[in-house]
């Protein structure tokens, strides 16, 4: 099965591959996923603007195949991420019926997910977390700068830290903790069992 993303930052170009492929190994380790580079997009453009949002959905589908997929993921940011997903879907549906298309919206962002794992990334790149601080993973608005503060006087890179928290934080902590995450789990299932 090919995977073909379609992302709104510089930081899941990199990051998201790394992350699907621990996901596939855990999720379903007899599956050969490949996971291609993810295409980067404007979110408002891609989202508002029908010709782009169209443009690139096609260009997803010209990358994989019968029985490949295209997931859309982005920050839900302040929308209600399972009413947006569903609203971007239905659109997404209508241009490439040929296609198996998920969309996945982070709530918040995709550093929600990091501090869902948090107790995984102490240590980790200069991030400190105190295993007796309570967070609900998705409530912080900036989880980017909730890791920022956490990062002992180092600072926060999207580039180079979102691939090196995705390959280090513990799968499991953030399915337990990050209900985004799941459903982001839950596609990959679907599409893997399709895919078989």
């Amino acid at each position: 099965m090919k995977v073909v993303a379609v992302v709104e930052g510089d930081g899941e170009v990199k990051a998201l591959p790394v992350l699907l492929r621990r996901i596939a190994q855990w999720r379903s380790p007899e599956l050969h996923a490949e996971i291609a580079l993810p295409i980067r997009v404007k979110r408002d453009r891609f989202l508002n603007r029908p010709q782009e949002f169209e443009r690139h959905l096609q260009l997803a589908a010209a990358k994989c195949g019968e029985g490949d997929w295209i997931l859309v993921l982005f920050d839900a940011d302040d929308d209600c991420p399972a009413q947006r997903a569903a609203a971007v879907l239905a659109d997404a549906v209508r241009i490439v019926p040929h296609r198996r298309v998920s969309v996945v919206l982070a709530n918040r962002e995709y550093e929600a997910w990091f501090i869902a794992a948090a107790a995984s990334l102490h240590g980790h790149r200069g991030f400190r977390f105190d295993p007796k601080e309570t967070v609900a993973a998705e409530s912080p608005r900036d989880a980017k700068g909730w890791m920022r503060l956490r990062m002992g006087g180092a600072s926060y890179g999207e580039t180079t830290d979102q691939p090196a928290f995705s390959a280090r934080m513990d799968l499991q902590q953030a399915f337990t903790n990050s209900r985004s995450f799941r459903k982001l789990c839950s596609e990959w299932d679907r599409a893997a069992a399709s895919a078989n």
